[in-house]
């Protein structure tokens, strides 16, 4: 058979075989972008937009004059986190919450009542084992390479700031993408109904994870009594002194005297 009609059937065969695949062809999403948190200034950054959010929320609903309590949750609304339980981002991230409720003139309390507004919020951390690819922004290099066609005659010194300038942007667009992301849910609940229900996503660092869970509740050591006395213990012996008899001398048969 020849090499040409060969090479002819196994193009048909590959095509039929692609055809008959039985799942979607896989397909990624629209390019967008997702904020990554690095620093406690993004924590403060999301409370000061949450707390906005809030107020504008009490406002609508005609809550504005209404007092709220900020309560950290560790796996489930209902449930508050017990005494050290709480992880860094849970502990600072209240803090600055309740720092601009106040800056906001919300009526905020630092306890809970029956006529307060609980505002709870909790942190998932999402784990991709997955190695996840990532790409610029589209039209990013054809416009750095334009530019840089347009100023092939200029002077020297324009080159160089461009190159710097596309540097820059370039180096904007490249951030290390890990494995861990968290979802950050805050809501407002009034009679057991959300008055208001937010989650925000971001990217995280995969060696900060850590600051993102809560830690185990402190375990207490517990002594276990049967209520009877100990037995007394026996006060040892003195050892008996050992007896040292000495030997008989040592009698020889010569040492007889005799008669002559």
């Amino acid at each position: 058979m020849p090499l040409s009609r060969l090479l002819t059937i196994l193009v048909l065969l590959l095509c039929i075989g692609g055809c008959a695949s039985t799942i979607p062809e896989p397909i990624s999403f629209p390019y967008s972008q997702q904020n990554k948190m690095q620093a406690s200034q993004h924590w403060e950054v999301l409370a000061a937009d949450l707390a906005n959010r809030i107020n504008n929320q009490l406002i609508i609903t005609d809550n504005i004059d209404k007092a709220v309590f900020v309560k950290e949750t560790c796996g489930d609304e209902a449930v508050p986190c017990g005494e050290g339980e709480t992880g860094s981002f849970n502990e600072a991230f209240r803090d600055l919450l309740i720092t601009y409720l106040v800056d906001f003139g919300i009526p905020t309390r630092n306890e809970k009542a029956a006529d307060t507004l609980d505002i709870n919020y909790k942190v998932q951390v999402v784990r991709h084992n997955a190695d996840r690819r990532r790409s610029l922004q589209p039209g990013l290099l054809s416009t750095l390479s334009a530019a840089i066609v347009v100023l092939r005659d200029a002077p020297s010194n324009l080159v160089i700031m461009a190159a710097g300038a596309a540097a820059d942007v370039a180096n904007s667009s490249l951030v290390a993408n890990g494995h861990y992301e968290i979802i950050i849910t805050t809501s407002i609940v009034k009679k057991q109904k959300y008055l208001f229900r937010s989650s925000d996503i971001y990217y995280i660092n995969d060696k900060d994870f850590w600051h993102y869970l809560n830690r185990l509740p402190q375990t207490k050591t517990i002594k276990v009594s049967t209520g009877k006395k100990p037995a007394p213990v026996a006060e040892p012996q003195p050892m008996p002194e050992a007896s040292v008899t000495e030997p008989a001398p040592l009698k020889l048969p010569f040492d007889d005297p005799k008669d002559v």
